[in-house]
């Protein structure tokens, strides 16, 4: 029993890695292993061990996969933001800001912008759901005295064949991309072309507080775009990361179910008081409601300005 067990639960995770990272000639050879294995079990004495090679084999080609740079990315992943620190200015570049036609195409066009953390003034949590509302995916947009607006978003850097998969995430499918991106393209993009729930948190934060916040963002995607990361669909993903950001700055931090569903990450920051408004947590997340203002836009309408009318 314990041997057939061992057999279905590694079989069930080395198949779908197998076939996440299109091995054909892998998925086929680790077939032929399995069988040989069970067979052997029958047998002989050596089931155990060959299972056990087979295991090693697997695990070490599993293990010595590697993220990359240079692979042929998609267009709305082929950047990943880097910026120069100098004082108070920080110059980004590789700021996208498409104008989508449709949840697939767009005019392209990626910009440089510097910032002038001085001029800081606050920041808003977006979060998008497209299913269940406990999953979401986060974004949080810095703004400026300065009229300036831009937004982060961690997210899985797909290859131009590839479209997303939660599964693929746990397999090392893709890699970590840092975006930084107009209001007008990263948000307009869920609200009217995926119809995704799209909803903004204004956050009761200081722009002390907020600033190494912003320069954490621009390390990591200073770090990324020279060492490529895994993207991981439960410990490095959108909201995992920020949560590791802003624990470097506040290492008491605890961990949250939010960190993991961040459909649950109003209902935590609520509890912390770092949600800003007035009323009970409904009428906060009734309020932060823009898919629907977002969607009634006319063309060349300020973006930014209506979603907070």
């Amino acid at each position: 029993m314990i041997f057939a067990a061992v057999c279905l639960i590694f079989g069930l995770w080395a198949v779908t890695a197998l076939r996440v990272q299109r091995q054909r000639a892998g998925l086929a050879a680790f077939g032929l292993g399995l069988l040989a294995s069970i067979a052997l079990h029958l047998t002989t004495e050596w089931g155990w061990a060959a299972l056990a090679l087979l295991i090693a084999t697997i695990l070490i080609w599993y293990l010595r996969l590697r993220p990359r740079l240079d692979r042929a990315w998609a267009p709305d992943v082929a950047h990943i933001v880097t910026g120069d620190v100098a004082g108070s200015l920080v110059r980004l570049h590789n700021i996208r800001a498409f104008h989508w036609q449709d949840r697939d195409h767009a005019q392209e066009h990626w910009t440089s912008e510097t910032f002038d953390l001085d001029q800081l003034t606050g920041a808003d949590m977006v979060t998008s759901v497209w299913g269940n509302p406990k999953i979401a995916h986060l974004l949080v947009s810095f703004h400026f005295a300065t009229d300036q607006r831009v937004v982060f978003s961690v997210e899985i850097r797909r290859e131009r064949d590839e479209k997303f998969s939660s599964i693929g995430g746990f397999f090392r499918q893709f890699e970590l991309a840092l975006i930084a991106a107009r209001e007008d393209d990263i948000i307009r993009l869920r609200s009217n072309h995926r119809h995704e729930d799209v909803r903004l948190y204004p956050l009761r934060l200081t722009p002390e507080q907020l600033r190494p916040i912003f320069l954490a963002y621009v390390d990591l995607g200073n770090r990324v775009a020279h060492v490529p990361t895994f993207y991981n669909t439960l410990t490095a993903n959108c909201a995992t990361v920020v949560w590791h950001l802003i624990r470097a700055l506040k290492p008491d931090l605890p961990l949250h179910p939010a960190v993991l569903l961040p459909g649950l990450l109003p209902d935590w920051l609520y509890k912390l008081g770092v949600l800003d408004g007035t009323g009970s947590l409904a009428d906060l997340r009734e309020a932060a409601r823009i898919s629907e203002k977002a969607q009634a836009l006319p063309e060349g309408a300020d973006f930014s300005r209506a979603i907070r009318s």
